[in-house]
Formats: C-alpha cells, sequence, structure tokens
C-alpha cells in the first residue's frame, strides 16, 4: 500500500517566488522547447532563408560583373545574355526560396499552437473539479486561444528571423573581407553592434509586453464574468458601473498596447539608425577611393568590386532589419507564456507529455476496500465518515443509502479522486493514490446527479464516452438506457440537436442520455449518484434491469434513497452517525462491516 493514500491529501505547497530574470529564462526555456513541435516545417523556415542568401551573394557578384564588364571593358550586350539569365533565374529562386520560407514558418507556427491548445485543455480538463485554485473561465479561455496566439509571430516570423541575422551577416562579412579587409571589417564590426543596441531596448519591450499580456487576461476574465452574472448586475441595479469599469479596463489596455508599440518602434529606428550608418560607410569608401581620396588599397579598386560592395552593403543589414521588425514577437511571446503559467500552470513541452497516457485497458470487475477511512466536508466543518471500514469484493452489487445531505455523493467522489480523504483506499490491487490517471478514469466509470449535455445531437452527446462508437453502438447504448423511448419520437430521433445544458430535456431524459455513455464504455467499476431519481416507478425498474444486465462482471455502487433501487442490490449500506452500517434490505443480503 501506498503510505500517500494512508494521510489525507495535503494542499500543494506554494511555488517559490521568482525573480524576473529567473522568470524570463524559464519562458525562454519553454519557447526553446516548443520549436519540437513544429517539426520539419520550422527546419525549412529557417533554412530557406539561408540557402537564399548563398544565392544573393552569387547574384550580386554576377550583377556586378555584367556592368563591371559592359562599362569598362565595353563588352557586347548580347554576348553578356547568359549571365543576365543567371541572374534572373537566381532572383526567382530566391523569391520561391522566400515562399516557401514564409509558407513553412506559418506551417510550423500553426502546428506548435495546435498541440499546445490540445495540451492545455488537456490539462484544464484532468484537474479535479474539486481542486481549491481553478483559473477564471475567462482567463482561461484567454490563455488558451489570445495567448497562445501570440506565439505566432515568434514561430512563423521571429526565429527565422533570428537564424537570419545570426549567421548571414558574419557570412557575407567573412565573404567579404579577403575581397576588400576595410569593408569586411566594417561590416564584422558595425553588425554585431545592432543586436546589443536591440537588447537594451529589448528590456524595456520584454517589460511592456508582461503587463500588456496580464491586463489582457484581467479584462477577458472580468468580461467574462460579468456577462454571466448579467441578469444579477441589472437586478442590482449596477450594469451601467460595470460598463464604466470595462471601459475604463479596456482603455487602460489600449494605452498598454500603445507603449508596447512605441517600444518596438524605437527598435527599429535604432537599427535603421546604425544600418545606415552602416551603409553610409560603404557607400563613402568606396566613393572616396574611386575619386583616389583615399589610398587604403594595395591594388586598385576595379568598378566590378566596387559595386558588388554597395550591392551587399544593405543586405549585410537587411537581415537586422527583419529582425527588428519581428523584435517585438519575442517580447509577445515571452509574456504569452508567463501569462499562459500564471492561468494554467507549468506547460511541459517534453512530446511524450503532450500526449494522454494508454490506458492498460479493462482487466475485469474492481474491489473496493476502506480502512480507518474518514472523510470530511470541503470547508472541513462536519465529519461524515470517521474511522470507517468497508470491503466490497470484486463484482458485487452495492446500494448507499442516507437521508439527503448525509455525504453519499461524497463518497462516490472520494473513489473517484475527486475529494481529499483520511486512511487508505484500496482499489482493485493497487491504493487509489498510485493509480495512473488515465487508467483511473478508464476503468471507473461515475455518473453524478447533474450529468452535463452539450449543445449538439443527442447521438453525439452519448458519444463523448467513446468518440470512435459506431451508429450501431450509439443506438444500442440508447435503447439499453431508455433514451429511445422518447428520442425515437422526436422528428430526427436520435440526431435530434439539443440546446447547451440541455435545454428542451427534462431532467430524466439528460439523466437517462448521460446513463447511455456508461452503457458505451467498458469499466471494471460503475458508480451512480441517483441514477433513476427522476423516473416514475415503472421506467425505473426497466433501467434497473439494463443495469444489472450490464455490471455482471463489474463492481456496481449506487448511491440511492430509493429503497426499491436498494432492494435490487446485492448489498446495502447506510451512512449514519458517521459511521458505514449493513443495511438488510433482504434477508439474505446484509454483511458485516468491519
Amino acid at each position: 500500500m501506498s503510505n500517500s493514500s494512508a494521510r489525507r491529501a495535503a494542499p500543494a505547497p506554494p511555488p517559490p517566488v521568482q525573480s524576473a530574470k529567473d522568470t524570463e529564462r524559464e519562458n525562454a526555456r519553454t519557447l526553446s522547447g516548443l520549436r519540437r513541435l513544429g517539426g520539419p516545417w520550422l527546419w525549412l523556415a529557417m533554412g530557406a532563408p539561408l540557402l537564399g542568401g548563398i544565392l544573393l551573394v552569387v547574384q550580386a557578384w554576377t550583377l556586378a560583373a555584367i556592368v563591371g564588364e559592359v562599362i569598362q571593358q565595353g563588352a557586347d550586350i548580347n554576348a553578356l545574355t547568359p549571365a543576365i539569365v543567371i541572374v534572373l533565374i537566381l532572383l526567382l529562386a530566391r523569391a520561391a526560396l522566400a515562399a516557401i520560407g514564409d509558407r513553412a514558418g506559418t506551417a510550423a507556427s500553426e502546428a506548435i499552437k495546435s498541440s499546445v491548445r490540445q495540451m492545455l485543455f488537456a490539462q484544464l480538463l484532468a484537474r479535479s473539479p474539486r481542486a481549491a485554485r481553478q483559473p477564471p473561465s475567462g482567463a482561461a479561455s484567454s490563455a488558451i486561444i489570445d495567448q497562445v496566439e501570440a506565439l505566432d509571430g515568434f514561430f512563423a516570423r521571429y526565429m527565422p528571423a533570428m537564424v537570419q541575422a545570426g549567421f548571414l551577416p558574419l557570412a557575407f562579412g567573412a565573404f567579404i573581407l579577403p575581397l576588400d579587409w576595410l569593408a569586411g571589417l566594417l561590416f564584422l564590426v558595425t553588425a554585431p553592434l545592432i543586436p546589443v543596441f536591440m537588447a537594451l531596448v529589448g528590456w524595456g519591450a520584454q517589460h511592456a509586453s508582461d503587463r500588456q499580456a496580464r491586463a489582457l487576461s484581467l479584462l477577458n476574465g472580468r468580461f467574462a464574468d460579468r456577462l454571466r452574472g448579467l441578469t444579477t448586475l441589472k437586478l442590482f441595479g449596477q450594469a451601467e458601473a460595470e460598463i464604466a469599469g470595462i471601459v475604463a479596463a479596456s482603455d487602460e489596455l489600449r494605452h498598454r498596447t500603445l507603449r508596447v508599440l512605441r517600444i518596438a518602434f524605437l527598435s527599429s529606428a535604432v537599427l535603421e539608425f546604425f544600418a545606415a550608418l552602416g551603409v553610409a560607410g560603404i557607400a563613402l569608401y568606396v566613393g572616396l577611393t574611386f575619386i583616389d581620396f583615399l589610398h587604403l588599397r594595395s591594388t586598385p579598386l576595379t568598378l566590378e568590386l566596387g559595386l558588388f560592395l554597395l550591392l551587399m552593403a544593405p543586405e549585410v543589414y537587411n537581415p537586422l532589419r527583419l529582425l527588428a521588425a519581428h523584435y517585438h514577437d519575442r517580447a509577445a511571446a515571452k509574456a504569452a507564456i508567463g501569462e499562459i503559467e500564471t492561468q494554467l500552470g507549468h506547460m511541459p513541452t517534453d512530446l511524450v507529455s503532450l500526449a494522454p497516457a494508454a490506458p492498460s485497458g479493462n482487466a475485469g470487475a474492481l474491489g473496493l476496500t476502506l480502512s480507518n477511512f474518514t472523510l470530511r466536508t470541503p470547508d472541513h466543518a462536519r465529519i461524515i465518515l470517521n474511522n470507517a471500514s468497508l470491503n466490497i469484493a470484486a463484482g458485487d452489487t452495492v446500494a448507499i443509502v442516507g437521508q439527503s445531505g448525509i455525504g453519499k455523493s461524497s463518497l462516490l467522489e472520494t473513489i473517484v479522486r475527486l475529494r481529499t480523504h483520511e486512511g487508505q483506499i484500496i482499489l482493485g490491487e493497487q491504493a487509489l493514490a498510485d493509480w495512473p490517471e488515465a487508467d483511473l478514469r478508464q476503468r471507473v466509470a461515475m455518473l453524478g446527479q447533474k450529468p452535463r449535455v452539450f449543445a449538439g445531437s443527442i447521438a453525439d452527446n452519448i458519444a463523448l464516452a467513446c468518440p470512435d462508437a459506431s451508429a450501431a453502438d450509439i443506438r444500442s447504448a440508447a435503447e439499453r438506457a431508455q433514451v429511445t423511448a422518447f428520442a425515437d419520437s422526436l422528428p430526427e430521433g436520435l440526431d435530434t440537436v439539443l440546446g447547451e445544458g440541455g435545454l428542451g430535456l427534462s431532467g430524466g431524459q439528460a439523466q437517462r442520455i448521460a446513463l447511455a455513455r456508461i452503457f458505451l464504455r467498458d469499466p471494471g467499476m460503475i458508480l451512480l449518484d441517483e441514477p433513476t431519481a427522476h423516473l416514475d416507478a415503472a421506467l425505473e425498474q426497466v433501467v434497473l434491469d439494463a443495469l444489472l444486465a450490464f455490471a455482471r462482471g463489474r463492481t456496481l455502487i449506487i448511491a440511492t434513497h430509493s429503497l426499491a433501487v436498494a432492494a435490487r442490490m446485492g448489498h446495502a449500506y447506510r451512512i449514519a452517525g458517521e459511521s458505514l452500517l449493513a443495511t438488510p434490505v433482504r434477508a439474505s443480503s446484509s454483511r458485516s462491516v468491519a
């Protein structure tokens, strides 16, 4: 047995407080880990511009050679037709590579965003609905939709631009250095200075982006919460005040967004300033050398080489311009990662962790053992069960009875690890705390008193339990749960579309739809909370017949007020006086409780 199950689950300790620098480094590592989700598309998006840079050097050299031969040597233009065709081909090839890089960057970004959204949504669904800390629905939806969307520019544009800026200027400078040491040295010295000044500006951009992302999440959360409580606000005459508050918050968000844009424009201005100085320096050097004002070369500067230097000068700084144009995407992405983790918790970047663990499959009925078991209400104000013990053999059918509010539902929720407890719970052959989440949800099926019905057809709602189920399987499950008894009278039968929350259904009809989901699964244990509460006596017995037939070879535990339901079970226990007491619903059904 696991010692962890013998103690009441303690609340998780608060995470250690991180400095802003540590948080920024952690966000950068998270972004770096997400690159693997882009697959080959991201590599293509980063590789295509590099190949285009190689073609650019060849194109500039060929074009300079054509002009040099025509002007200096008086070559016939017709003789240079093959070289001109080569320039045109290189131009088209570079345009094609640019288009391929853009398309690959978009594809990589969409793949990453899709994977992150699926992971965050699965992580959100995996949380216990009874967990103490739940993100506001508006903030959670903003994190999954808006903040994940903010990652688009980082992967689609910034990362390819960063690769270009990191390799191409230095490669161009190294290529030019043997041809002209002064021009090459100028490129190699000025090009690295630009990212340094951009980084200085970027610190301010990061801070402004963090505040803007936080303001966006707060505004989304506030708007969603106020929209949900609109009726209450109207009744208390606070609608106008809340509208004014949302307008003020929206205006503040607008100002924060403009601050981010001002810093982004400043970073572009810084780069343009230094790039202009670099290009002007090359132009000045070439011009003064041609008029014999400068004599820094051991050999004359040819027209061909001078034109090549002039053609390459803006291209050396162009990758840095591109990086500056998309530099704010990096700040926005890091701020988005920080806000996502603030609202939804740490985001794993391992591909294995993004995929849910495969359940081990059903291996028959599950037994249940409670030892020294104590269960309290969520506020710990009242003890439901104190030091109770219970043993349910695999394959048993058991009723849990007791007055309303005594804690029957809490007991069932504890068995599926939705509530904390003290003592030991052994499910099957291992402690409840040791069950992997996927296996537990696969092997144990639970139906609460208020099942959720989503907007969609009746068949779609039933198929939530098994998305791969065939139409025949869905029909069979609906017949077992007596859903077809009312669905077949509808114009579209099981394809009839329902409103959100089961709008248009009675409580009993919604309960039967949820019960049909159970029939689509293959659990080892079934937990039902008042499954026949909204049914008449005749229909109750029909549904029970189907349930008991389905439960053969499985363990069935039903919390119920109905003595008629309890009488159909093999054993019954009553919650009374903080204890579980055996209740003889039939002469042969009583069972001792330790």
